[in-house]
């Protein structure tokens, strides 16, 4: 049977990849539904080689395309149409959420690349998901890696999880170094091919913390039982240290396009996932390193918001993403990501968090809080 597949943000690093895994197991899947943010020529181009029946452009109010749905709301139709068996949620921040907890409302499976969804909202994706049917499949390397390793066992087996970090493009840069960088330095990460902001987050080490944040909430482990080490040839994806002192690791090229397949067939595996064949002799030395925290506080500014709870966490991701969109416009330095994020969780982490309106609130606070003391405007004030 063809199981169909919505891919929201397809036109992404997460949804180019995906397809490129679907097109090689036409068999097994299909992609049904398509939605982009604003590239309209490149979700044209997948449309016309897919002839999916749902497509939508998040960024278009106003489109030429008669047929296309547009506007935020699109994300959430494609994930709950009847003929969608698999909602692979590749949007970038905190968008993605709507459209992940209505798919597992729905019931469906969703394959989770978004990994905002479980930061800003954990418990709440959660529960939903345990009340009506819906399942979670993370995408990222790093979480598949622990699924992959956690087969089998049971949670009081687990002495720890640790995440791989590839240190992205400053691992070796001083701190000196580091308050000069540039949005084109921070660009060039040293082992994968990804979108703008993941690759800024990859350079702060934002992303780690959120996949620790992420990490807690799939597979129910305590933060003082997750940790990071810096592993710079990107092969191992994470480890699991059992309390018997067994450890289990997986490796594999650095490619999405595994993680993307098992999410889809887990818990099977089929052939051919494009990955090239593993050959340990051609890698040489696989190598480890502490992570340098005072150089690069946005790890651990993340993990002391998903300590904290509440409302800490959506106020963390929240003014993260603004503060790189203003690194991203070459107006906030690099080094002022952290500080921003810092003040934002001191004015607004403690904010209430009973509710997904709530949520929303401190999300909004948090952005407008960024925004209006980190931005040019604000400083000529």
């Amino acid at each position: 049977m063809t199981l169909g597949v919505a891919i929201l943000g397809s036109t992404g690093s997460i949804g180019l990849s995906a397809l490129r895994v679907l097109e090689r197991h036409p068999r097994e899947f299909m992609p049904v539904a398509l939605t982009a943010n604003a590239n309209a020529s490149g979700l044209a181009a997948q449309v016309a080689r897919w002839k999916p029946s749902f497509v939508g452009l998040v960024g278009g109010a106003h489109s030429t395309e008669a047929e296309w749905h547009t506007g935020p709301e699109c994300l959430v139709q494609a994930a709950t149409r009847d003929d969608v068996a698999i909602v692979l949620n590749a949007v970038v921040g905190a968008a993605g959420l709507p459209a992940t907890l209505a798919a597992l409302t729905a019931g469906k499976r969703v394959a989770l690349a978004n990994k905002e969804t479980l930061v800003v909202a954990g418990e709440l994706v959660t529960t939903t998901a345990k009340q009506h049917g819906g399942s979670i499949v993370p995408v990222d390397s790093e979480h598949s890696a622990i699924l992959q390793c956690l087969a089998g066992r049971q949670p009081h087996e687990v002495r720890r999880l640790v995440l791989t970090a590839s240190g992205g493009p400053f691992r070796t840069w001083s701190d000196e170094r580091l308050a000069t960088a540039t949005v084109h330095d921070a660009l060039q990460h040293p082992t994968w091919q990804m979108g703008s902001k993941i690759t800024i987050d990859s350079a702060t080490l934002a992303n780690k913390a959120l996949e620790v944040i992420e990490a807690h909430y799939l597979f129910g482990v305590p933060y003082d039982r997750i940790d990071v080490v810096v592993h710079p040839q990107s092969i191992i994806h994470s480890f699991v240290e059992f309390v018997d002192g067994s450890v289990l690791a997986q490796l594999g090229m650095p490619s999405m396009e595994l993680p993307i397949l098992f999410a889809l067939t887990y818990p099977d595996r089929i052939a051919d996932s494009g990955v090239p064949l593993f050959d340990p002799v051609a890698l040489g030395s696989l190598t480890f390193e502490s992570v340098r925290r005072e150089s690069f506080p946005m790890l651990d500014l993340g993990i002391q918001a998903g300590r904290r709870g509440g409302a800490a966490p959506a106020v963390y991701n929240a003014a993260n993403e603004s503060a790189v969109a203003l690194f991203l416009a070459g107006v906030l330095p690099f080094g002022e990501i952290a500080t921003s994020v810092r003040a934002a969780l001191a004015e607004f982490g403690a904010l209430p968090s009973s509710s997904l309106d709530a949520l929303w609130h401190a999300d909004a606070m948090a952005r407008q809080f960024v925004d209006l003391h980190f931005s040019p405007s604000s400083a000529r004030s």
